[in-house]
């Protein structure tokens, strides 16, 4: 129900999409689902898995993400299912799994794997490394024959499990490669590997003086060590969203019917279960107090440090702290349903999408794995043609092969994007679009909403010394019935005045002019617009003009709530900054003139329009985009959506409840502000690095290709400057999830 007050045409409270909007579960004919691919380690084994799954009938979309080493794949379910998509997957060499709830104690056990397989290869390597290190001082000339072949016989010893145990990760991942007729980086890593290995172990075997052992195990141990960190690199860029879902309560206590109560999972929980959450315990689910009053933490929903209190018919979120008593709430959403479900989904999106940097590194290591071995059979050639010898020309390809593998070109933007995805989501912004913060970097010029956006959405009422608490009673009882902003700005004050506060029964609304309540003796009670309850047409300059809501009873004066929506606390230091920086800040509202003139001076803008349609706030858009302004849009939402689609970039602050309605490019969290800011300097400041890293990558193969053509570098050095070059940009990337940003 609406009130025929003063507010922003199209506008709902709190950005919320009404419920008569939202399709019913059982209405959606699609399934989605998000597999875990153990062996795509490249871009081509993304793009082998997308093209594998478009072409087959029934999957409406595919999203593969290297970085977590997952594909989201919705699809017809009267088509296929889970299990067929995993058998498609797994005829084009891939090992798929349905993501299940203990997914980060899989990876966790991956981790430990690896950096086992990493201690063996490293132990070995300081083994051999002692047995060479006669040869390496220039002790060999005085060295037995006799002893010099045992020692390379030990290392052959140490050596050859050695490569066959730590070396798995990449032969597993080559072999799934070849066999489905593509390559990937691990092909000429493997390749490497086993050449260095059997040409050490042919030298040994016919007595020769020099063997490559130490290079064979230490080319495994730095690239398990390069390995190791994209692989705890990879758990951590999707552990915002998982480590999300391991904040759920796994446990509740439900109250049944007769008053008994009983632990359940919480995967059991279903919508109308009563549960009981004591003090200190996280609640399971999505609800509303049906008795009690505790403090709620709610940092993990809103970004927000203080703690909320929390009375009957509240709503509280799973995930969130009961922190001060102990409650009874009514499942409303459980599962895969609640916000903190929601938001997960929301994060997993953001780290899955693909900008335009993400694209071109992709293509770019596409046409690099023919390019390696192209090089690799031409150096051999090569320095075969120049009378070098076959084991010359050998060693020196499997040092191109080495040092040409694309590994931080792969990780240089997707490393980047996920630590921007990270360090926004701690400041409460979730990124929801593929190319947003690429787009938000090429900023010039904000346009704000006013209502909800610039402002609280959260009227208070300004005149309330002048309302006896009769009639504010009075008032509220009407009020109680209805879910407008100054409806339940009207319950609140009563509330603040301890008023006793009884709903009136048989209230009824007419669309566009407000509330009606029959009296059993006759007269009538009436709260809406000044015209549903009889008020004569003010002139401009009265009070009576500025009045947000009116309430009359029966032939009783009609009194008047005048309601103020106050700004965001930080709202005018969050424009100062941008006004510091360069960006010009615009005010769009559908809010009368004289509203959005108040809030504007109070926040500090210079320039602002009121009493906007939708398709006029998208003419002054369209005004600027053809001035060549790249405009970044603040919105709601929902009555802002067009212009939201309008602008070069969006964003929009949600109450949570609702935050999978809003179409944007981020949603903000909290009552704040200042996370516009912060995203503007990380996506600047995202920019800078995805092209840091694009330059790393192109220096190191522009430098060490060839040298290594020319035979400068040994397969060990190849090994440490590829691994190297992998760490370094990484690295790098790191250091966007703590360093101090300012916009500028």
């Amino acid at each position: 129900m609406a009130l025929a007050v003063d507010f922003e045409p199209g506008s709902t409270p709190e950005g919320k999409v009404p419920d008569n909007q939202r399709a019913s579960a059982g209405e959606r004919s699609s399934a989605r689902i998000i597999l875990a691919i153990e062996n795509m380690n490249c871009g081509g084994c993304m793009r082998k898995i997308e093209r594998v799954l478009d072409e087959t009938a029934g999957i409406d979309t595919v999203r593969a993400n290297l970085s977590a080493k997952r594909v989201t794949v919705e699809f017809n379910p009267r088509q296929t299912d889970t299990e067929g998509v995993i058998a498609i997957l797994s005829d084009a060499g891939f090992r798929a799994a349905d993501l299940a709830h203990n997914d980060l104690d899989d990876h966790a056990r991956a981790d430990r794997d690896l950096l086992l397989r990493l201690a063996v290869a490293g132990f070995a390597a300081m083994n051999i490394m002692l047995l060479s290190v006669s040869v390496w001082a220039g002790l060999a000339s005085d060295m037995d024959h006799e002893l010099r072949v045992m020692f390379h016989w030990l290392s052959a010893l140490i050596a050859l499990p050695t490569v066959a145990y730590s070396g798995q990760p990449f032969f597993r991942s080559a072999l799934t490669a070849l066999k489905a007729w593509r390559l990937n980086m691990d092909v000429p890593i493997s390749l490497a590997l086993l050449l260095a290995a059997g040409m050490s172990l042919t030298q040994t075997i016919r007595g020769t003086e020099h063997v490559y052992f130490d290079a064979s195990v230490s080319l495994i141990f730095f690239l398990l060590i390069g390995r190791y960190l994209d692989q705890s690199l990879r758990s951590r860029a999707k552990g915002a969203a998982q480590n999300l879902l391991g904040l759920k309560s796994g446990w509740a206590t439900v109250r049944n019917e007769d008053g008994s109560s009983e632990r359940l999972p919480a995967r059991a929980i279903l919508p109308g279960m009563r549960i009981l959450v004591a003090t200190g315990e996280r609640i399971p689910a999505d609800g509303r107090i049906v008795s009690g009053t505790t403090d709620i933490d709610e940092q993990l929903i809103t970004g927000e440090t203080l703690p909320r209190t929390a009375t009957k018919d509240a709503a509280v979120y799973a995930g969130t702290l009961s922190l001060t008593a102990p409650i009874e709430i009514e499942a409303t959403a459980a599962d895969d349903d609640t916000l903190l479900s929601e938001i997960a989904r929301l994060m997993e999106t953001a780290e899955q999408n693909k900008g335009r940097y993400v694209r071109l590194a992709d293509k770019a290591a596409a046409l690099y794995a023919p390019l390696v071995h192209a090089l690799g059979l031409i150096t051999f050639l090569a320095w075969m043609f120049l009378g070098a010898g076959w084991e010359t020309a050998l060693i020196t390809a499997i040092s191109v092969l080495i040092i040409t593998c694309p590994c931080a070109l792969a990780l240089a933007v997707p490393a980047v994007q996920v630590a921007a995805t990270s360090r926004l989501f701690k400041h409460g912004v979730l990124m929801t679009s593929a190319d947003g913060l690429e787009r938000l970097s090429e900023i010039d010029t904000i346009v704000l909403d006013k209502t909800g956006t610039l402002t609280r959405g959260e009227p208070q009422l300004t005149n309330s010394g002048e309302i006896s608490n009769e009639t504010l009673a009075a008032a509220a009882r009407l009020a109680a019935a209805s879910r407008h902003p100054y409806a339940r700005a009207l319950v609140n004050e009563a509330k603040i005045r301890n008023l006793p506060i009884q709903p009136a029964q048989n209230v009824s609304e007419t669309p566009g002019s407000g509330l009606l309540l029959d009296n059993a003796d006759g007269t009538q009670e009436r709260l809406g617009s000044a015209t549903w309850c009889g008020v004569p047409r003010p002139t401009e300059q009265s009070t009576e003009a500025r009045a947000s809501l009116w309430y009359r009873s029966g032939k009783h004066k009609p009194v008047a709530f005048h309601f103020v929506d106050k700004l965001r606390s930080d709202a005018a230091a969050t424009i100062a900054k941008a006004n510091a920086a360069g960006l010009e800040v615009i005010l769009l509202s559908g809010d009368r003139c004289s509203a959005v003139a108040d809030a504007a001076e109070a926040a500090g803008i210079t320039k602002w329009y009121g009493e906007q349609r939708p398709d006029q706030k998208i003419a002054h858009l369209e005004q600027l985009k053809a001035e060549g302004r790249r405009v970044l849009m603040v919105g709601d939402g929902l009555n802002d959506a067009p212009a939201l689609a309008t602008a070069h970039a969006s964003l929009s602050p949600s109450s949570a409840a609702e935050v999978s309605q809003i179409a944007s490019d981020g949603i903000i969290q909290g009552p704040h502000l200042a996370p516009v800011i912060e995203t503007l300097a990380v996506a600047r400041k995202t920019r800078r690095m995805s092209l840091q890293n694009f330059a790393i990558a192109a220096a190191y193969n522009a430098i060490c290709i060839p040298l290594a053509m020319a035979g400068f570098v040994t397969p060990l050095i190849a090994t440490i400057a590829m691994s190297a070059s992998s760490i370094l940009v990484t690295s790098n990337a790191l250091r966007l999830t703590n360093t101090p940003l300012e916009l500028s």
